[in-house]
């Protein structure tokens, strides 16, 4: 595809005088914006334009067409780096105002999406979006040639403006529009995924400012119909991810990888207000993208829930979850939970096991099913293991259905399905145990199902385990997730505040909570334990307990 494009934006070998031509239409075209016209005589003006443009050959074909739209986006990127280079030269006593790069791009994308919008159609939107696809082409192979030569010199002003300006023209409220807004829409999405940020880097930033534009979110999410738009946005975000994903291993962030990741957490913050359900449904696919360590990233995805929903007050003393109306209902996905694991030996292996708990190799097989390389951080494919654990989950909640019962510690217990888990906190080291925890912590979410069961799981790992590194390993996945600052999931509170409030999980009384003094004292921990009542105090718990040390 990057070929592709870099092909459409070299010279070619074009007719004697082209350029000239070209660079004398953009200047009178210009001269004709600025005069103070009404919209009726820019029409009459633009009419008189094209016929100029056709008396110079520009029209007479498909290639003279597309060569006048490379000659002419060339010059615009030109004319940008022409006037950085010469306010670095010689910087103005006053930095200048934006509008002094942007006026060549933005009279030649208006001068675009006129013809667009004047191409003949006979009620067919073909040609206009044949004209689109043409200019979007060029634009991101300019873009994509122009990064290879200029390496870090590199300027995304141009392409930023470029692109931007002719996706708010294209979606005007004209009626000359309507039937091709999806179109529209898609053609857009699919140059930002080709100069993606792992494409083009040095595109990033504007990439970001593109896909978090109010104009775009709005339209990709809220006007477009039946949520066709959804789909094609996610996609967007996960290529942002991926591209932050190796930067956001490292423990310390360079200050560029740092704003892009500022920039988007911001993006999530407005789509967990604005279009929470969103996040409801594509969760699955964001955090299987997202580090381990990206946790309050994580916490803003997983902190979404319906907004036709009234969530349950955590701290509610006495608070019976599995009585709420809501946590029988599966929760809204947009994936198919049977096929999230590819189709192999492992998958027939797996439904086997799940079945009939045969074959008896299949949980010693496990971790090395799991296990793709040696490297200390990178040892487990934690994208297949996402997907066995919600798949398990989701087989273990239908299973339990199927005999008229509901999820609860005896439900869940000694089946194939816990068999799989247990065997997850038992045979794995602990990087491999915690990509699981934080399998299962991902669908600690609004009151549903799906988080009603992976809550009694985890608590029941913790009771049942054969040794307290997990269990302190548990409470460290769950804590890391609830010292950082806020939103939390509901579902990670009330699994959190269940586990040190109720006695039966006897959390108080394990040697890795006693590595703090402050909290060997019987009557400190009773206080601790009321204040968990509290709903604007129980951050002091939160707090106190961070500083507890998670080593023997």
């Amino acid at each position: 595809i990057k070929k592709l494009f870099c092909l459409q934006s070299r010279e070619y070998d074009d007719p004697h005088g082209l350029q000239e031509k070209t660079e004398n239409l953009l200047r009178e075209w210009r001269n004709i914006l600025l005069s103070p016209l009404t919209e009726i005589e820019l029409g009459q003006n633009f009419n008189i334009y094209v016929h100029r443009m056709n008396m110079n050959g520009i029209l007479k074909s498909d290639d003279m067409i597309t060569r006048f739209f490379r000659i002419a986006t060339q010059m615009c990127i030109e004319n940008v780096y022409q006037l950085l280079t010469e306010d670095r030269m010689n910087p103005p006593p006053v930095p200048p105002k934006r509008d002094k790069y942007y006026a060549m791009c933005d009279s030649f994308i208006k001068l675009v999406s006129l013809l667009i919008k004047n191409t003949a159609d006979t009620g067919n939107p073909t040609p206009k979006l044949n004209l689109l696809n043409k200019i979007l082409g060029i634009i991101a192979g300019c873009l994509l040639q122009d990064q290879e030569e200029h390496g870090a010199n590199f300027q995304q002003l141009p392409y930023h403006r470029l692109l931007l300006i002719l996706f708010l023209d294209m979606n005007m409220a004209e009626p000359v529009l309507e039937s091709m807004n999806y179109q529209v829409l898609t053609a857009f999405c699919h140059t930002l995924r080709i100069v993606r940020p792992s494409v083009a880097p040095g595109f990033c930033y504007a990439w970001l400012e593109i896909v978090a534009h109010r104009a775009f979110i709005n339209r990709v999410l809220a006007v477009t119909p039946q949520q066709k738009g959804w789909g094609m946005y996610s996609t967007l975000l996960i290529d942002l991810f991926k591209f932050l994903d190796p930067f956001l291993r490292n423990t310390e962030l360079a200050t560029p990888v740092m704003m892009l990741y500022k920039g988007s957490l911001k993006v999530l913050l407005v789509l967990l207000h604005d279009f929470p359900e969103f996040l409801c449904d594509y969760h699955y696919g964001f955090c299987d993208e997202i580090p381990p360590n990206c946790i309050q990233m994580r916490n803003l995805i997983l902190s979404a829930f319906p907004r036709n929903m009234r969530l349950p007050d955590p701290f509610t003393p006495n608070l019976k979850v599995d009585l709420l109306a809501e946590i029988s209902l599966a929760p809204r996905a947009v994936i198919n939970y049977t096929t999230i694991i590819p189709a192999s030996q492992f998958k027939k292996d797996l439904d086997a096991y799940l079945k009939a708990r045969a074959p008896v190799t299949f949980l010693s097989e496990l971790r090395s099913n799991m296990q793709v390389v040696n490297e200390p951080g990178r040892r487990y494919n934690s994208q297949l293991m996402n997907a066995v654990v919600l798949y398990v989950g989701t087989q273990a909640i239908a299973h339990i259905r199927s005999k008229g019962q509901t999820p609860n510690m005896t439900t869940i217990a000694h089946s194939a399905h816990m068999d799989i888990f247990q065997n997850f906190t038992v045979d794995f080291d602990y990087e491999g145990r915690y990509l699981f925890l934080n399998a299962i912590a991902n669908q600690l979410r609004y009151p549903n199902s799906h988080t009603h069961y992976f809550s009694c799981c985890l608590l029941y790992l913790f009771a049942e385990a054969n040794s307290e590194a997990v269990q302190e390993q548990i409470t460290r996945m769950l804590l890391e997730r609830l010292i950082v600052n806020r939103p939390h999931p509901w579902g990670l509170l009330i699994t959190f505040i269940e586990l040190i409030k109720n006695p039966v999980y006897k959390f108080w009384t394990h040697e890795f909570v006693h590595c703090a003094p402050e909290i060997e004292k019987k009557n400190a921990t009773e206080k601790w334990l009321g204040l968990c009542n509290h709903p604007v105090r129980h951050s002091l718990v939160l707090d106190t307990l961070y500083w507890l040390k998670f080593t023997k």
